[in-house]
């Protein structure tokens, strides 16, 4: 019988699993044209502007000029924004239309959760569209892609609160404001996900005691590295330095 309870790990989806950024470029060229793109920002943050707004009509959801849209004008630049935004919400099921990041990374967390014995939650900010339920959307794209039986959170406001309510150990994320509010309200250890050559990134999360990894297939080697290495502290404890985590 294993010695130690299950560790208990979180992971968003957008940007950590499932290629949301690409998929907002398609609607986006097929709308404008592939000439200009906008950043395509989190879905977060389009979350929450539809709460605020009592999820009436899309509204923009990013700074109003990013260094992407440099070519048009910060008016011009949110009525782009809120016309993909519409079209993505009006597309029926559309977050099952993404692509995964890595083919093998859903396969591979769901046999990693099996031979640890881990406890895995998917953690979510996802507008709503047209179709199924942003759970159920979710639920499903990870069943097709190989994660059955999977625990699919869609939750609003701090994550930080999230991953201490699931008492979670480790929390993989692509944004650096959810790693802080995961260090500053739980117990768990983030990891960031940096895909970019993004150095004063990678340099400042560390800095405030965040591991980064370029992949999610590098932030699996790392979960691994933490699972097997549970009951021996000194070889955690180099772990813990070499990833960056305090």
């Amino acid at each position: 019988m294993a010695s130690h309870m299950p560790l208990r790990i979180g992971f968003d989806i957008d940007g950590v699993i499932a290629d949301f950024s690409s998929a907002f470029y398609d609607v986006e060229a097929r709308l404008f044209g592939p000439d200009t793109k906008l950043s395509p920002g989190e879905p977060e943050k389009e979350e929450e502007a539809q709460s605020a707004a009592g999820d009436s009509e899309a509204t923009e959801t990013g700074s109003p000029a990013e260094p992407e849209e440099a070519s048009a004008s910060p008016r011009e630049a949110r009525r782009r924004r809120d016309v993909i935004w519409r079209t993505i919400q009006s597309t029926p099921d559309f977050w099952m239309t993404l692509k995964p990041l890595d083919e093998r990374a859903v396969p591979r967390i769901h046999e990693m959760m099996l031979r640890h014995r881990w406890e895995v939650f998917f953690i979510t900010q996802r507008p709503k569209t047209d179709g199924d339920t942003v759970q159920r959307q979710t639920q499903r794209w990870l069943v097709g892609h190989g994660f059955d039986l999977p625990s699919v959170l869609v939750l609003g406001g701090s994550r930080g609160a999230a991953a201490g309510a699931l008492r979670l150990n480790y929390h993989v994320d692509d944004s650096a404001q959810n790693c802080l509010d995961v260090m500053s309200d739980s117990r768990a250890k983030p990891i960031l996900v940096v895909p970019d050559d993004d150095e004063t990134t990678v340099t400042s999360a560390r800095k405030l005691g965040i591991a980064t990894a370029r992949s999610i297939s590098a932030c699996l080697d790392i979960l691994e590295e933490a699972s097997t290495a549970r009951s021996q502290p000194s070889l955690l404890a180099r772990l813990a330095s070499m990833v960056g985590w305090k």
